[in-house]
């Protein structure tokens, strides 16, 4: 700055130029604060007397008047970079809210972002360290600094703890603090009302879970009691003349509905189990061609229908033969239900290096694809045409065992075009299995 006014001082009179020196000190008071600053104005006010005021490259001044320029100079400088560092506070300070208000709304969690929010605030109070506690205990004594109390509303939401107080002013306190109150205040409270809703939400699902298995059990459990009730009550009457075919058949309806009451207390403690995460898989190594063959048989005359294709080698799992063969046959059955009668279930069963893959397919109305999800929820069977009934447990099922056996069911299916239900298993090393 020296230098550009002692090339301008042949076109304007010098005790204007000196202005040009707030230049020099503005800059200072920015980046470094008012102490270096006034360092600095002294500095140009020296060099402007030196250089500049007659007598030159002397200290002394020939008018006194040059005295009270020099004066206001400095004034002036001194003003100028308070104004400075003032705003460079203020600017710090509002940066820091700016920073804690994007924290809180990102990661949502304040217990996880108070140790963070404390260095930050210490950086703009200018202390050593802080301290913040969340929660409406009273401040008690803090030996080691300064507590504050952090109030909005009338409503106590934590405390700051200032340690190691350095050259921060009261002034900064005043302006920071309330805001810093508020910030966690709003956080505190958007925690509390996204907690209260995802416990609304929960027990709005647990209301949907109970309807849903009210209406189920009501009819799954009303329509093969009806049935048993019926027969066995045809068959205790004594002025009920029944030939043996009759009683055959009675006997047979009642068999099938005890069957089928088993079948759905199977599937509900299996559901309660997996939910719970109780279903501990008990895994050994089976060849897929042996749990699928398995699980053929649990369906009786209903596995005729099926026909299968099987690789030229039979791959290796390692998993709970029980649950696999539990998804194995609800898949079949859940095809059998929905294809045309008298048309085959086809299983084909594939292998790579890493996993085996059986694939389940079906000649029936498919599935949409806004429900190849919600099928394999508990209780949800979709709308898909030729809707069999049934409480819509086993897809649910057969993808929980799926996954605890660290394999994945999905759903493949063009609407009207059948539906093939995918089960990959990875595979493990090949092994002779007695």
């Amino acid at each position: 700055m020296t230098a550009i006014i002692s090339g301008l001082e042949d076109y304007v009179p010098v005790l204007s130029l000196g202005a040009l020196y707030v230049f020099a000190v503005l800059p200072i008071a920015v980046v470094w604060g008012l102490a270096y600053a006034i360092a600095v104005s002294v500095a140009s006010m020296l060099a402007f007397n030196w250089f500049f005021l007659p007598p030159t490259h002397t200290f002394t001044l020939s008018e006194s008047r040059n005295w009270f320029a020099l004066a206001v100079f400095v004034v002036t400088a001194i003003v100028v970079s308070e104004l400075a560092a003032r705003a460079r506070r203020r600017a710090r300070e509002a940066s820091l809210l700016a920073e804690i208000a994007t924290t809180l709304l990102e990661h949502g969690s304040v217990s996880a972002e108070l140790e963070r929010i404390s260095a930050e605030a210490a950086r703009a109070l200018q202390v050593e360290r802080a301290r913040i506690d969340v929660g409406d205990q009273p401040v008690g004594d803090a030996p080691l600094g300064e507590a504050h109390e952090l109030r909005v509303g009338g409503r106590r939401v934590g405390t700051i703890v200032l340690e190691g107080w350095q050259h921060g002013e009261a002034g900064a306190r005043r302006r920071l603090l309330p805001a810093l109150a508020s910030l966690l205040g709003v956080a505190i409270d958007r925690e509390r009302l996204a907690q209260e809703a995802l416990e609304a939400e929960a027990l709005r699902r647990g209301d949907v879970l109970k309807t849903a298995l009210l209406r189920a059990v009501s009819h799954d459990l009303r329509t093969p009691l009806m049935a048993i009730s019926t027969s066995a009550g045809a068959l205790a009457r004594p002025d009920l003349t029944i030939d043996d075919a009759d009683r055959a058949e009675l006997l047979s309806t009642i068999l099938d509905a005890s069957d089928r009451l088993d079948r759905l207390v199977d599937n509900l403690l299996d559901l309660s189990r997996l939910q719970a995460g109780a279903a501990q898989p008990e895994q050994e190594l089976w060849e897929i061609d042996e749990l699928i063959v398995q699980a053929l048989d649990e369906l009786g005359e209903d596995g005729n229908r099926v026909v299968v294709t099987f690789s030229d080698a039979s791959p290796a799992v390692r998993v709970d033969a029980h649950q696999i063969e539990r998804v194995l046959a609800n898949l079949v059955e859940n095809a059998i239900k929905y294809s045309p009668a008298g048309e085959p279930v086809r299983v084909q069963v594939a292998a790579t290096p890493s996993e085996a893959v059986i694939r389940v397919i079906d000649h029936g109305p498919g599935v949409p694809p806004e429900e190849r999800e919600q099928i394999f929820e508990p209780f949800q069977r979709g709308k898909r045409r030729g809707d069999v009934g049934g409480a819509g447990l086993g897809l649910a099922i057969a993808r929980g065992f799926a996954e605890a056996n660290g394999g994945q069911l999905w759903v493949e299916s063009r609407s009207g075009q059948g539906a093939t239900f995918v089960l990959s298993l990875p595979t493990a090393p090949a092994k002779v299995v007695v």
